[in-house]
């Protein structure tokens, strides 16, 4: 395929880090930023908007659906006093996390995992579904491309092979034909004994049409982050203030020197896409709700959404915003993303702290991108 054309796929396709091409304009002034130069801690605020989690005490009557677990819902501060994240302290590359603000939300049941490879396979088989990066792509939606270039897959996060400034997020991501969920890293691979690692390389509809099937739904947002919180008020991490309490990771994170070839360490056990479960739950029995993939939800994406619900009181299972706003890239629809990757890092982005938020366009997917639902009662 002819590189300008990977270009065009992969400018679309890689919208899903579009937090990565807010960093590129920002850290203008810092060219030669390189990793490795920047601290892990991140600044809070020095006096704390939060207010008190006050969780529902109503409990279900029947026992949680196989895979799921109850979440009281309740009243709670959302958002980050975070002020700056990765790239040596960049002031204001939270700020569509602020301000924070208080939200009410129902009770609901909620996966405990993100949804597994074995388990999308089941929708697949008894439904025939064929997933956006399976399909090829089409002239209306790339009218310039040659026929010849419209071939059907994904993104994939490819390193670099010598350290690179970190102002230019293509340089480590790749549009490969023949890429999807049941080839995550080309079309070579495969998910044969993966069963129990995230599905990845679904977008928005394919997610949500797995849910429609399961019976269940994708999550608002503030139901996402009412989950990972565990009940517990205003904490930097689903686990806590400390990244590593006791010294041990809590995530599957990036460790080492970020994006180059075998940069990633490991220290957390896993070097690249983990199974799930491998670290302790939250307070509400969730797993992997920092780390391992980024995951849907079910609200648009805008920059100033929290600033609107913060005047009207507290918000009551608020649903979004009507339309997706994002000034760096306003043609491209897009809805949150929550809860980070294996590919999060110091040195970059450490969105898996627990109250900040990612963002893709719909029909997006890369090989660090799932979901899990949610069900009503």
């Amino acid at each position: 395929m002819k590189n300008k054309t990977y270009w065009i796929f992969a400018i679309l396709t890689i919208s899903i880090i579009s937090i990565a091409y807010g960093y590129t304009k920002l850290i203008a002034p810092k060219q030669n930023l390189a990793a490795m130069d920047c601290a892990e801690t991140p600044n809070a605020s020095a006096e704390s908007a939060f207010k008190p989690t006050i969780e529902n005490k109503k409990k279900p009557a029947s026992k949680a659906p196989k895979g799921m677990v109850w979440i009281p819902g309740g009243e709670f501060s959302m958002g980050s006093n975070v002020e700056d994240e990765s790239l040596c302290s960049l002031k204001g590359v939270t700020k569509d996390a602020a301000p924070i603000h208080r939200v009410y939300v129902d009770g609901y049941y909620m996966d405990e995992t993100e949804v597994t490879n074995e388990e999308f396979a089941k929708f697949v088989k008894a439904t025939g579904y064929i997933t956006v990066a399976e399909q090829k792509p089409t002239k209306e939606e790339f009218p310039t491309a040659a026929e010849e270039d419209l071939v059907a897959g994904s993104v994939i996060f490819s390193p670099t092979a010598a350290a690179v400034n970190l102002n230019n997020f293509l340089q480590w991501w790749n549009y490969i034909g023949g890429t999807d969920w049941k080839h995550p890293l080309g079309p070579e691979s495969s998910i044969k004994g993966k069963e129990k690692y995230p599905v990845v390389h679904v977008a928005y509809e394919d997610a949500a049409a797995y849910a429609k099937w399961a019976g269940k739904r994708l999550p608002t947002e503030a139901e996402w982050e009412f989950a990972a919180r565990g009940g517990k008020t205003g904490e930097i991490y689903a686990w806590g203030n400390t990244l590593k309490p006791n010294g041990k990771f809590q995530a599957n994170i990036y460790q080492g020197h970020f994006p180059i070839k075998d940069g990633d360490t490991g220290e957390d056990g896993f070097k690249g896409i983990a199974p799930v479960k491998q670290y302790a739950p939250n307070s509400y029995g969730l797993y992997d709700v920092a780390g391992n993939v980024w995951e849907w939800t079910n609200d648009w994406y805008s920059n100033t959404y929290y600033d609107t619900l913060s005047k009207n009181g507290v918000a009551k299972n608020p649903q979004g915003p009507d339309s997706s706003n994002d000034p760096s890239e306003p043609d491209q629809p897009k809805k949150v993303h929550r809860g980070g990757s294996f590919l999060c890092t110091d040195q970059y982005c450490t969105r898996y702290m627990v109250g900040t938020r990612g963002k893709g366009e719909v029909r997006s997917a890369a090989n660090h991108l799932g979901f899990r639902c949610v069900k009503s009662i």
